[in-house]
């Protein structure tokens, strides 16, 4: 009998023992996988499961080797460095986790074959115009998609902060629309998964660095909208931030380690004080709180400074460019994650893709500023940037003063005169990005009064001035927004992106005489723009203005444009002889929106329009 309840009792201790043994599993494993012949030869692997760290990873392949692994305070998670050298070939491959010489888990790594010429990929340049696009109020072409179950905030279009329902479907149903309307590149606003309570639309506060949000799709459908509209010739931008996450992120509740972002057991916002970067005299714990502080409290600063963070946010942005065939990246708030790291991110990334390009968010009225950052600039600090161009916010808000202000010595087209002519602060000033709106701030037709006149005037402006131009999607159609800012209103929906839309502005359906005649002047003006290189790189000569005309030209070797911008209430005989050292060849010029020819010799200007004169003998 004790024999009996000896074997009994061992049995019980024995299936005791089993039953508090530990069972890994993988939870995230980041990225899912890589490509060969990549520029940088060290890929980081992100490994995260219940006490991962006590396993020991391992696997077995030609020419790739396990640099090292390492591991945090948090046991959840380790970090596998892997070296691939010029003779890996793409393949897949075992990662074997072993404890005490047992396999515990194993994973199937793949490295892909790099596409061809993909290092010497074009980003977007001179030569593309950019619609920006809020995802969430352009189009939703799949309602099912409107909810998903495993994401909080369900769909509520009666709310400017709700979900709509847009998706990347309706982008792709509606990429000839914006081939026709003559853009070259789309920037959406972010498409990462946002998995919030509330406020989720807008796309800022990402939760998974590696999915796109399921409400607008999947990531092959991000894919296939980049494959679809390099059909179109469009290139896609994506907007990408490094300063923060969102505080649904699954690393808020396990951090990889206790400094991962910063104050994260004290939170503090941000004095938003960019200039502290550059201020010589700026106090250290000024410039601290820039950096370090939340962008708002759902929204966790992130440290850059940890290296295995930083390794992983770099490493994000090139896996996307390389997944999606990225034509450009616009980063958000670019300052904030401070000088070191967005220097290293940058360099990072061009030095992955020599003709790429990144515009950085610099939201500043002084051009000092900005061009302390583009890539090229000799700084007294000998601070090094490769951020090859930056949303050009001094020359958008100097054009905003300009259509509504008054002419005098100081103000009106002088100020905008002024302003342009701080480009010799810049390394590169045409590969900056000027616009007469965004998803930030009121609609353009808003901040001009709705006058319509100077909506065209602002247009023509962006147009031809030496800079890329953007245009935020519902501009062609005269969008308005409410006088104080409201993003939800700002960023509306485009009507005719849902079914039973009254007004439909992809066909015109619905909208007012002078909003068509909007739509067809913003179509004509880019189509123009599209076919004349001497736009794209043309040289640039400026006249200072005189009332209320200002008159510059841009030309090369085989084409001259005269651009007059005209706020004067009155109709005006032009003096072309100051211009002589421009058009002395050529005496009279074709506006390219009314096939109008004008005589330079009596060139006569009506009351408040502008004017885009191809010149000819």
């Amino acid at each position: 009998m004790r024999i009996k309840q000896l074997f009994f009792s061992t049995i019980m201790i024995m299936m005791s023992l089993t039953s508090f043994s530990q069972s890994y599993k993988i939870k995230h494993l980041e990225p899912a996988f890589w490509w060969t012949g990549m520029h940088h030869k060290q890929l980081q692997i992100l490994v995260h499961g219940d006490k991962v760290s006590e396993l020991t990873p391992s696997f077995s392949y030609p020419n790739l080797l396990l640099d090292s692994v390492v591991r945090t305070s948090n046991p959840n998670y380790l970090f596998l460095y892997l070296s691939i050298n010029e003779a890996t070939s793409s393949g897949s491959f075992d990662i074997v986790f072993k404890k005490e010489k047992k396999e515990k888990l194993r994973y199937t790594f793949e490295l892909k074959q790099r596409k061809e010429n993909s290092a010497n990929r074009i980003g977007f340049n001179s030569s593309d115009a950019m619609y920006l696009i809020t995802p969430d109020r352009f189009a939703n072409a799949i309602p099912e998609n409107d909810e998903v179950d495993n994401l909080y905030e369900r769909k509520d279009r009666s709310n400017p902060f709700g979900r709509h329902g847009g998706d990347i479907q309706g982008i792709i149903n509606h990429l000839d629309y914006i081939q026709e309307m003559g853009f070259t590149a789309i920037w959406l606003n972010p498409m990462l998964e946002n998995n919030h309570k509330r406020s989720s639309y807008h796309g800022y506060s990402t939760t998974d660095y590696y999915k796109i949000d399921d409400r607008f799709g999947s990531n092959a459908d991000y894919v296939r909208l980049s494959e679809e509209a390099s059909k179109r010739g469009i290139k896609l931008i994506m907007d990408q931030i490094m300063n923060h996450c969102g505080l649904g992120h699954w690393w808020t509740t396990d951090m990889p380690s206790d400094d991962w972002y910063h104050y994260a057991s004290d939170v503090k916002i941000t004095n938003h004080r960019r200039t502290t970067l550059h201020d010589p005299y700026a106090a250290k714990s000024d410039r601290e709180l820039f950096e370090d502080g939340w962008f708002v409290k759902s929204m966790p600063d992130l440290n850059q400074s940890n290296r295995l963070l930083a390794d992983y946010l770099i490493q994000n942005s090139i896996w996307w460019v390389e997944y999606a065939d990225l034509g450009g990246i616009r980063h958000d708030t670019h300052p904030y994650s401070g000088k070191e790291f967005m220097a290293e991110y940058t360099c990072r990334i061009m030095d992955e893709y020599p003709n790429f390009n990144i515009v950085g968010e610099e939201w500043s009225p002084n051009p000092a500023v900005l061009a302390k950052w583009q890539k090229g600039k000799q700084n007294p600090d000998a601070y090094i940037s490769c951020l090859p161009s930056l949303m050009d916010f001094p020359l958008h808000m100097s054009l905003i003063r300009a259509l509504r202000d008054e002419e005098n010595w100081e103000k009106g087209f002088i100020s905008l005169y002024e302003m342009l002519s701080n480009d010799f602060l810049y390394p590169n000033p045409d590969n900056l990005v000027i616009f007469p709106d965004n998803h930030d701030m009121s609609r353009f037709f808003t901040q001009i009064d709705e006058d319509f006149d100077l909506f065209k005037t602002g247009l023509i402006y962006i147009a031809t001035i030496n800079r890329i131009p953007q245009i935020f999607y519902g501009t062609e159609y005269l969008a308005t927004s409410p006088g104080e800012r409201n993003d939800g209103k700002i960023r509306s929906d485009f009507p005719g992106g849902w079914k039973g839309d009254k007004i439909n502005a992809f066909t015109g359906k619905g909208l007012t005489v002078q909003q068509i005649e909007a739509q067809n002047f913003t179509r004509k003006l880019f189509n123009w723009r599209k076919e004349n290189p001497v736009i794209h790189s043309g040289k640039l000569v400026h006249f200072a203005p005189e009332k209320g005309i200002y008159v510059y030209f841009r030309f090369n070797a085989k084409k001259t444009v005269m651009v007059i911008l005209n706020k004067s209430k009155e109709e005006t005989v032009l003096d072309t002889k100051r211009f002589k050292e421009i058009i002395e060849k050529f005496t009279s010029g074709k506006d390219i929106i009314t096939d109008k020819v004008y005589n330079l010799n009596n060139l006569k200007i009506p009351a408040r329009t502008s004017l885009i004169l191809e010149l000819f003998n």
